[in-house]
């Protein structure tokens, strides 16, 4: 988890092991090891830097989205509301990654493909149109 999330700030995590278990571990780690992060207002940027780093681009069709990873800061912070505050941030993320958000596909129970996919989510927030997240 450190070093996934330490990695993953500094860009130095090979763009290969960004995958969605390490978006989790990333977002968890800074959620509780970076008082200095907001996770909220800090990470869409963090990943459009990691992005560039690694050779991406961010547009409005490829890169950073910002309602996957708004979507996906509340399901963390809301696993590790729920967990006690001295459990491992490796058995979080196992709550996480064996759950609902474990699946790449996990927010089309609340959003339709067509709007989680739209242009629009990727720049901005959209309320989801199937069903409240419920985080």
């Amino acid at each position: 988890m450190i070093a996934i999330g330490s990695s993953f700030a500094d860009r130095s995590l090979p763009k290969a092991q960004w995958t969605h278990a390490a978006h989790f571990a990333a977002c968890l780690w800074l959620l509780r090891c970076r008082p200095d992060v907001v996770a909220e207002r800090d990470m869409p940027d963090m990943i459009r830097a990691y992005n560039v780093a690694t050779g991406g681009v961010n547009s409005a069709t490829a890169g950073y989205h910002e309602t996957i990873t708004q979507a996906s800061i509340r399901a963390a912070r809301a696993a590790l509301r729920d967990a006690a505050p001295d459990t491992p941030l490796h058995y979080v993320h196992e709550a996480l990654m064996t759950g609902a958000c474990g699946h790449k596909d996990w927010l089309l129970a609340y959003w339709t493909s067509a709007a989680l996919m739209s242009s629009a989510a990727r720049i901005a927030w959209v309320e989801p149109d199937i069903a409240p997240l419920p985080y």
